[in-house]
């Protein structure tokens, strides 16, 4: 598909026959178990690592191999002149940092852009590079493009348990301790590139309501325009009742649903929910 290579982490849970269909490559990271390494979604599936999580395993990760990425970029077919790397945040990983890098190791053009996120919102921006390089867009105007999209994307977290926040070194002990005691629900997202608190609600019905009510300021009419994404960890039945809610509030919006796989589950635990949105413009 003309002289661009899209390329992008795992993080970002693109279907793999959406990957083959639309020429996206994929850089695995990984959870480590025990000493012992697996690249998500290739070494692991997404189930057998909650099933781990909820046995009690507690996995560290790390980001994509670096000679893998080589090996991966080399065997790109010859008139491939640059490669558009979308990584998820370097807040929370060196990915983005190891793609800058390949710039003095591989003879192609390498342009890492930093999603400042992660899951879903990471897709849209795949999908968004893909849309352009598929009309004729240079790379340039690609990374350009990308940097406006990335402004326009919305998205907020809702944990079940904040014990992995607090292994995870996003809450302290006590904080976590007393916010199970209360049944607080930390409404998280994305700020400087870093998983923060946005608020702290009682209960997670509350935390979920208090997401929708600001969706509902920034989405106008019925959706129009807008994708939408519900994206879950191993809670289905949480997912499905929200895409349910969005159909039937937004009848116009494109709404799907994702999750969070191994790594971005290993800062979030099992039952978290994220509401992503924004206005595509094609």
């Amino acid at each position: 598909m003309g002289n661009i290579a899209i390329l992008t982490d795992s993080t970002a849970y693109l279907p793999a026959e959406f990957c083959e269909q639309h020429d996206v490559h994929v850089a695995p990271l990984s959870v480590i178990f025990d000493g012992e390494s697996f690249r998500e979604d290739v070494d692991i599936t997404t189930e057998a690592f909650y099933d781990r999580i909820e046995a009690g395993n507690l996995p560290t990760t790390s980001q994509p191999s670096i000679g893998e990425t080589i090996e991966m970029i080399e065997r790109l077919p010859e008139d491939v002149t640059d490669v558009i790397a979308i990584t998820l945040s370097s807040g929370i990983s060196g990915t983005y940092q190891s793609m800058i890098a390949l710039n003095g190791m591989v003879d192609i053009n390498v342009h890492a852009f930093d999603s400042e996120i992660s899951c879903m919102p990471q897709s849209f921006l795949v999908e968004e590079a893909i849309h352009l390089r598929d009309a004729g867009a240079s790379a340039q105007e690609i990374m350009a493009h990308l940097e406006k999209v990335r402004e326009l994307i919305r998205a907020y977290f809702v944990v079940d348990d904040l014990d992995h926040l607090q292994r995870g070194g996003r809450l302290s002990a006590a904080q976590a301790l007393v916010g199970s005691f209360l049944q607080i629900k930390p409404v998280l997202h994305f700020q400087d590139r870093l998983i923060v608190p946005f608020e702290k609600i009682r209960t997670y019905k509350k935390a979920v309501r208090r997401i929708e009510e600001m969706m509902e300021q920034s989405i106008e009419g019925d959706g129009a325009g807008y994708c939408i994404g519900i994206i879950h960890a191993n809670c289905p039945d949480r997912q499905a009742e929200e895409i349910a809610s969005m159909k039937q509030k937004f009848p116009q919006a494109h709404v799907t649903g994702g999750h969070f796989g191994p790594v971005i589950g290993t800062h979030l635990g099992p039952g978290a929910i994220g509401i992503t949105w924004y206005r595509r413009e094609w």
